[in-house]
C-alpha cells in the first residue's frame, strides 16, 4: 500500500506517520507513506498557493495550479497502480471502519489531499478528485488531521502491519460492535477489580464473556450502531436474549460499598433472606425452608463482627457471613478432600436481594468476600451449598471455587442434609 499525502505541512505528518507501528511497517515495506509539499509546484517566485475568492468573503482559497501539479508529480511517480485520490472535507461522506476496509481492500494507492485555509478551487475537486471524506461533523483548520487518520486506520489493516490479523478483527467498528473492555496488572486498582473470569484460565469463558461485553458495550453507548446489527451466528442470538432478558433489570449506577452489618442493618438483611427463601421454594430446593436462618444467627454474628452487607448507595443489597471458625461438618467431607494445610474462613449466609439479582451484584457480593478474607490474612475460603442450588453452583464456579466433594450439615428435621463443598485458593 502507497499513501501519498499532500499538505503544506509535511514536515508535522511526517513525525507522526513515521513513528511507532507505522513507522515499523515503512521500514520493512509493508507500508510506504509520502508527505508532498503542495508549494514546491507553484508557478511563481512566492511560492503562493492560496488568493482571494472570487465574489469576496473571509480568508483565502488554495488554488488549483500547485493542487492539480503536485498530484500529477505523485502519479507520474507511483506509476499505474489502483488509485483514488481522497479529499479530505467536512463536506464528504463520514468516514467509518467499512470505509477504511474498502479502501485498502479495492486500491493499493491512495493520494491524500489536505486542504486549508478557507478550501480548495472547486474545479480542482471536479476534475481531479475521486472521493471526499469527513471525519465528523465538525470542521479542522486543516485536512492533516484527517489525513492522518485515514492513513492510520487503512495501514494498520494492510498484512505485515500488525503481528496477527486478530489486533484488528476484534476491535471496535470491525463487525458493527464496540470492543469489549481491556484490563491489565494490577489485579485491583484503587478498589476496582478485574472481572474474575479473566482470571480462571478458562479461554471458552473468556471469548463468550468478552463477545456480550461488545454486545452490551454497542447497546449502552452506541444505541444507532446496536439497532442496525443483523446477528445470524445461534452463539451471538443466544447472547442477545440473554442481553433482552437481563434489560429489566436494575442497573449498578451508584457506587458499590462494603462494610461490617449493624444492628439497624437486621430488617434489611432478615428482608433479603425471605426473598432468598421464596426463591428458593419456587425452585424446589430444600434449602433455607426452615426458620434457620433467623434473626438469632444473625445476631450471633454480628456479635462477632462477621456480618457484612453490600450497599448501592445508601441502600442494603447484599449480605453475606464469613466466619473465621473451624466448621465442624467439614471434617466430614466425602467423594473428595480440602486442600491440606491451609487455615480457611467459612462464607455461612449469603444473598442478594431479588430486585438487585441479574444486575452483577452477585459477583460484587463474591469480591467483597475475598477482600474480607484478606482482610483476616487468609487465602482459603470455604462454602457449601444444596445439591440442586444451581444458581449458586454457577456463581461459585464462575467466581473461581472448586467442587471438594459432599457435606452433611444440621437442619431441622425433615430436610435434606446433603451439601456439595465448595474451596477457593486466592492468588498471594
Amino acid at each position: 500500500m502507497r499513501i501519498d499525502i499532500l499538505t503544506l505541512f509535511p514536515d508535522t505528518v511526517n513525525a507522526v506517520l513515521h513513528e511507532s507501528i507505522l513507522g515499523r511497517a515503512a521500514k520493512k515495506g509493508a507500508v510506504e507513506i509520502n508527505c508532498v509539499q503542495i508549494r514546491d509546484y507553484t508557478e511563481n517566485k512566492q511560492n503562493q498557493v492560496d488568493d482571494y475568492p472570487y465574489g469576496g468573503g473571509f480568508g483565502c482559497v488554495m488554488m488549483a495550479q500547485p493542487l492539480k501539479s503536485c498530484l500529477e508529480a505523485v502519479i507520474r511517480q507511483a506509476g499505474e497502480r489502483r488509485r483514488r485520490v481522497i479529499y479530505l472535507s467536512p463536506q464528504g461522506q463520514t468516514y467509518t471502519q467499512e470505509t477504511a476496509k474498502r479502501l485498502q481492500r479495492d486500491y493499493d494507492h491512495l493520494v491524500l489531499v489536505c486542504g486549508h485555509y478557507e478550501g480548495v478551487d472547486e474545479r480542482f475537486i471536479e476534475a481531479c478528485v475521486d472521493e471526499e471524506l469527513s471525519l465528523g461533523d465538525f470542521v479542522l483548520t486543516g485536512g492533516e488531521i484527517a489525513a492522518m487518520a485515514v492513513a492510520d486506520s487503512v495501514c494498520r489493516l494492510v498484512p505485515g502491519v500488525l503481528a496477527d490479523e486478530q489486533c484488528y478483527t476484534g476491535e471496535s467498528h470491525w463487525d458493527g460492535l464496540l470492543e469489549y473492555p481491556q484490563y491489565t496488572r494490577p489485579e485491583v486498582w484503587e478498589g476496582r477489580a478485574v472481572p474474575e473470569v479473566l482470571l480462571q484460565g478458562d479461554h471458552a469463558k473468556v471469548e463468550r464473556w468478552r463477545r456480550r461485553q461488545q454486545f452490551e458495550r454497542t447497546r449502552r453507548k452506541r444505541p444507532d450502531m446496536y439497532e442496525k446489527l443483523r446477528v445470524t451466528e445461534p452463539e451471538d442470538l443466544q447472547i442477545l436474549r440473554e442481553i433482552e432478558k437481563s434489560t429489566g433489570r436494575i442497573q449498578l449506577t451508584e457506587p458499590v460499598t462494603c462494610r461490617p452489618a449493624a444492628e439497624a442493618d437486621l430488617p434489611a438483611v432478615l428482608e433479603i433472606v425471605e426473598q432468598a427463601r421464596a426463591g428458593l421454594r419456587k425452585f424446589h430446593v430444600d434449602q433455607w425452608q426452615g426458620p434457620y436462618p433467623d434473626e438469632k444467627a444473625f445476631r450471633f454474628d454480628l456479635d462477632r463482627g462477621e456480618c457484612f452487607v453490600l450497599l448501592h448507595g445508601e441502600e442494603i443489597a447484599a449480605f453475606f457471613t464469613l466466619s473465621t471458625r473451624e466448621e465442624k461438618t467439614y471434617a466430614g467431607i466425602t467423594d473428595g478432600k480440602w486442600t491440606e494445610g491451609m487455615a480457611y474462613c467459612v462464607l455461612h449466609r449469603a444473598a442478594v436481594a431479588a430486585k438487585y439479582r441479574g444486575s452483577g451484584m452477585a459477583d460484587k457480593l463474591m469480591r467483597a468476600v475475598e477482600e474480607q478474607a484478606r482482610a483476616y490474612g487468609l487465602r482459603c475460603i470455604r462454602t457449601d451449598t444444596h445439591r440442586k442450588n444451581k444458581p449458586m453452583q454457577r456463581l461459585l464456579r464462575d467466581s473461581g471455587y472448586r467442587y471438594r466433594g459432599n457435606i452433611q450439615v444440621l437442619v431441622e428435621p425433615g430436610h435434606d442434609t446433603a451439601r456439595q463443598a465448595y474451596e477457593k485458593i486466592l492468588k498471594r
